[in-house]
């Protein structure tokens, strides 16, 4: 009894081992896609960002370049968009002004005719 007890206790331990081993390769995969997947979008950025703009002309260029350049990208766009904000703003009090300039026309208008 104690040995089809150790030889269960064997087979259970077998099985934890395999799910442990394939739960690995699956944890590898991932891993690899991961890093395809990070390869690809600094490829992609390089590309946009030419690497002219990331670095010297004909030198590799570093992680560190890639993230400084997409930080700065982030940066100049958070500054497009307040910007845009700002304008937008200065645009509609312009555009309030003018329908109040209007409507002081028209009264000045519609007070001159009766005068007339």
């Amino acid at each position: 009894q104690a040995e089809e007890e150790l030889q269960e206790a064997c087979a259970r331990q077998a099985l934890q081992l395999q799910e442990m081993g394939r739960r690995e390769r699956l944890l590898r995969a991932d891993a690899g896609r991961a890093r395809e997947q990070l390869e690809s979008f600094k490829s992609q950025v390089l590309r946009t960002c030419s690497p002219a703009a990331v670095g010297v002309v004909g030198t590799a260029v570093t992680e560190q370049q890639v993230i400084e350049k997409v930080r700065q990208i982030s940066e100049e766009s958070q500054q497009s968009q307040e910007r845009e904000k700002c304008l937008q703003e200065e645009l509609s009090s312009w555009l309030s002004k003018e329908k109040e300039v209007s409507e002081n026309v028209e009264v000045f208008k519609k007070s001159l005719h009766e005068l007339q």
